[in-house]
C-alpha cells in the first residue's frame, strides 16, 4: 500500500518550502512512484519552429535544455533496463534537430519499443532514409505528430505558413513506411470533443490515412517559467478525490524524464515540469524513484483535473 498523498524519501536536494505545503500552509499532495515503466528523454529545447504557445519555449538554437547526446542517453537506457522499463519515449524541442537521435533510437530499439514526439516538418523529412533502417529492429517505433487544428490556417497561424501541409506530408510518409503514428492537438475552444474528432477524421480520410487515427488531446499547458493561477492540490485532495488506482495513473507514478542542462544530466519527475528545479529528483533513475513527487506545479492540476498524460503506453 502506498503512502497516499504523503511525501516519502527526499533525496539530497534542498527544495523550496512550497514543495511540501501550499500557499496557505496546508500539506501538499504527493505521488509515490510504484515502478519505472516509461523513460522519457528530452532531446533538447532547440527546434526549427518558434511556436508562442510551446510548453518548452522552444525555438531555433534554444539552449535552455541542451541537446541529449548518445553518450548521455546510453547509461540511462542501460539502467532503465535493469529496473524493468517497458518503453522509451523522446520529446523536445524538435527531436530530429538532434543529430544523435537516430543513434540513440538504434540502440534503444534493440531492447524496448520507442515513441518520438515530432512536428514532422523539415528535420524529420531529412531523416526519412535513416528511419527506414529502424524498421528492421525487433522493437516497434511510434511517432506522435503535432497538428494543432484541423484547419491549415489555424495550425499555420502559430507554426508558420505551409507547416500544416508539411506536417501532414510527414505523417503520411511515416504511415506509408509502416511506423505507428498518432496525432497530438490541444482542446479547441468552443467546440465539443466529438465535433473536433469528426473534423480531424475528415482531414485524415482526405489525406489517405485511417479516419480513426489515434489523437491525444491536451489542455493548455502554458510556456515555461510563467505564473499560472491553479487550484492547490493538498494531501486531502489526493485522498478524498483519488484512489490508489487513480494515483498510479499519474505519469510521475510510473515514468521519469532525463534532461541535460549546463552539461549535466538529471532525472526529472515527468515531461511537464522541467522548468522547475525542485522537480530534479537525482542523477540516477534509482535515486529518482525514491523521491515522492509534489503536486505543486500548475501543470499537475491538468493531470489531477483532466487525467492528462503524455504517455501512450499500454499499461
Amino acid at each position: 500500500m502506498e503512502a497516499a498523498g504523503l511525501p516519502v524519501g527526499g533525496g539530497q536536494q534542498s527544495r523550496s518550502k512550497h514543495w511540501y505545503v501550499t500557499a496557505d500552509d496546508k500539506p501538499r499532495g504527493f505521488i509515490r512512484a510504484h515502478a519505472l515503466e516509461e523513460l522519457w528523454f528530452h532531446t533538447g529545447t532547440a527546434c526549427n519552429l518558434s511556436c508562442p504557445f510551446c510548453l518548452e519555449g522552444s525555438k531555433p538554437g534554444d539552449g535552455r535544455l541542451q541537446l541529449m547526446r548518445f553518450d548521455d542517453a546510453k547509461p540511462y537506457i542501460d539502467e532503465a533496463l535493469t529496473l524493468g522499463i517497458k518503453q522509451f519515449s523522446f520529446t523536445g524541442g524538435e527531436p530530429f534537430v538532434n543529430k544523435d537521435l537516430i543513434h540513440i533510437l538504434d540502440y534503444a530499439l534493440q531492447h524496448r519499443p520507442c515513441m518520438v514526439l515530432t512536428n514532422a516538418t523539415e528535420p524529420l523529412m531529412k531523416r526519412l532514409p535513416q528511419l527506414r533502417a529502424l524498421l528492421e529492429h525487433p522493437q516497434p517505433l511510434h511517432f506522435r505528430i503535432s497538428l494543432d487544428h484541423f484547419l491549415a490556417e489555424e495550425h499555420d497561424k502559430n507554426r508558420g505558413a505551409g507547416m500544416f501541409a508539411l506536417a501532414l506530408e510527414g505523417l503520411k510518409a511515416l504511415h506509408a513506411m509502416g511506423f505507428g503514428v498518432s496525432v497530438a492537438s490541444q482542446k479547441i475552444a468552443g467546440m465539443s470533443p466529438g465535433k473536433a474528432a469528426q473534423c480531424f477524421a475528415e482531414v485524415f480520410r482526405n489525406a489517405g490515412l485511417p479516419a480513426d487515427l489515434p489523437r491525444i488531446v491536451f489542455p493548455e499547458f502554458y510556456p515555461p517559467g510563467i505564473t499560472v493561477a491553479a487550484p492547490q492540490i493538498t494531501q486531502s485532495c489526493m485522498t478524498d478525490y483519488q484512489t490508489e488506482k487513480t494515483r498510479r495513473g499519474f505519469m510521475c507514478a510510473f515514468s521519469r524524464m532525463v534532461v541535460k542542462s549546463e552539461g549535466k544530466c538529471l532525472v526529472y519527475a515527468c515531461t511537464l515540469v522541467d522548468d522547475d528545479p525542485d522537480y530534479a529528483l537525482g542523477g540516477t533513475l534509482a535515486e529518482s524513484l525514491q523521491v515522492s513527487v509534489s503536486m505543486k506545479h500548475h501543470r499537475c492540476y491538468s493531470c489531477f483535473q483532466y487525467g492528462a498524460t503524455c504517455s501512450e503506453m499500454k499499461r
